[in-house]
């Protein structure tokens, strides 16, 4: 069995996920063992046991099977797009693009939990930064650490609930809290949360190391990889989208790709490419609640409600090490939404879900290249790892807007089904999601560029409860 480094003996993590973020999810958290927040942060133990409370909740089961953690946001935006078919089931709202209204619980979730975890970074930070306890050096460190980790959930909230960055930074996004209060906050704008995550981000950069308590803990590695992601989302720097991505994955890619893994069933966050994950184990787990996996592997008892568009089957060579497609069935036609499977996930409830790998961090390299007019070295490390996943791949001609095209394809081959990265390049390019071949649901699910399906409404808990907020924010989205 897997082991994952468990100090939460003094964690005060609270439980309830149901209420508004100015209600339950802005509450000062209450230590569940009756230990003081001056014994929490006296000490690099004590606050290390905080964290790893904290990352607990990565894999929490809270109000359904497609409301379990970040791993069921990331789904939810994977069967958005066109690559991936979900059968009827836990996620068939998200998967027809209906699923966006103020009262659903797709809404009401991808605003709760990132809060929830917001509000726990903010805890950590206020904590550290106030104690008397510990040295310099631990509290620069244990700060950027919740740095890092408000930095990535107001990076998810501003994603669900808002448009692209490009498309204008003055529309209204979720509020932004940097204490744990207990009032709500009115809206604040596309602008302003970017502006606190690059800032968050860059102090985690700065105050983290490459140590960590295991590999579903962020490092250095892990912060500089989130902030690639967000400077890839605002598309104005790019030197810096760079500079990122190589230091996330240490800038040899031969030195930490292993296309051998590929077949090992992607539940297992030792391996080599992983740079980010979440842990499970057998005694804490997501369980059946732990999508992509529980939803993808056929070969044990699963959801089995995974599916696959034979036109994005088709783009792979017989010799990539990624095809791990099969026939669901000899006798269904082509035409027939379950024709195509994968066991690219092997599930079992120690099943480990992949966040940040290396892969992602080489093609956002790539692309940033592409996009400081370096289309030569764009090319060359592009087909670096084409050629790693593919013994007999050709690097292509393509130039131009061809040869971003083709980064692009290479992302949806090589992240499929993890963290929802076609619909993440298309909301973030601003170019729509047609559905092709074999979907259950074509047209109506749709998405125009710009789609305002390419973001939630406010959910109606918090505007109840939100002195600061009220039906109007709705009005536009």
């Amino acid at each position: 069995m897997k082991t994952i480094t468990s100090k939460i003996l003094i964690a005060f993590i609270a439980i309830a996920m149901l209420g508004s973020c100015s209600q339950e999810f802005l509450d000062e958290p209450q230590p569940t063992s009756g230990v003081p927040e001056t014994v929490v942060f006296s000490s690099r133990a004590g606050v290390e046991a905080f964290i790893s409370g904290i990352m607990r909740r990565f894999r929490g089961q809270y109000t359904s099977v497609d409301s379990a953690g970040l791993n069921s946001i990331f789904y939810a935006r994977t069967v958005k797009g066109n690559d991936v078919i979900a059968a009827n089931t836990w996620f068939s709202f998200d998967y027809s693009n209906d699923n966006r209204e103020p009262t659903y619980r797709r809404t009401g979730f991808s605003w709760n939990y990132p809060y929830y975890m917001i509000n726990q970074a903010n805890a950590l930070i206020n904590g550290v930064e106030a104690s008397t306890s510990l040295s310099a050096a631990d509290k620069k460190e244990l700060a950027a650490y919740g740095y890092a980790l408000r930095g990535f959930f107001y990076h998810q909230l501003v994603l669900e609930f808002a448009p692209t960055y490009s498309a204008g930074l003055d529309f209204p996004a979720p509020p932004i809290y940097t204490e744990t209060v207990v009032t709500g906050k009115a809206m604040s704008t596309v602008g302003e949360v970017y502006a606190l995550i690059v800032s968050d981000l860059t102090k985690a950069v700065d105050g983290l190391t490459a140590n960590r308590l295991g590999k579903s803990y962020i490092n250095k590695n892990v912060a500089n990889g989130i902030l690639a992601q967000v400077y890839q989302v605002m598309g104005n720097k790019w030197p810096e989208a760079e500079a990122a991505a190589k230091a996330a994955y240490g800038g040899a890619p031969l030195a930490v790709l292993n296309a051998a893994s590929y077949s090992a069933g992607f539940n297992d966050y030792s391996n080599i490419e992983w740079i980010w994950g979440s842990a499970q184990s057998t005694d804490q787990s997501n369980y059946y609640w732990g999508w992509p996996h529980a939803g993808a592997d056929f070969t044990t008892t699963s959801y089995s409600a995974t599916y696959f568009n034979v036109n994005f089957v088709s783009l792979f060579s017989a010799t990539d090490v990624r095809k791990r497609f099969n026939l669901r069935s000899s006798t269904l036609p082509a035409t027939d939404f379950r024709y195509w499977i994968t066991n690219k996930f092997k599930f079992t409830f120690d099943a480990d879900h992949p966040i940040i790998r290396t892969p992602e961090m080489i093609l956002i390299e790539a692309e940033a290249l592409y996009n400081q007019s370096k289309p030569t070295e764009a090319h060359n490390l592009l087909y670096l790892l084409q050629k790693n996943r593919d013994v007999n791949a050709v690097k292509s001609t393509n130039t131009g807007a061809s040869l971003l095209n083709e980064i692009l394809v290479e992302r949806r081959k090589e992240l499929y089904a993890e963290i929802g990265v076609e619909w993440f390049d298309a909301k973030r390019l601003r170019r729509g999601i047609t559905r092709t071949g074999n979907h259950r649901i074509l047209t109506p699910a749709n998405l125009a560029p710009d789609d305002k399906k390419f973001y939630l409404k406010v959910p109606q808990a918090e505007i109840d409860a939100n002195d600061l907020i009220d039906e109007s924010v709705n009005a536009n989205r």
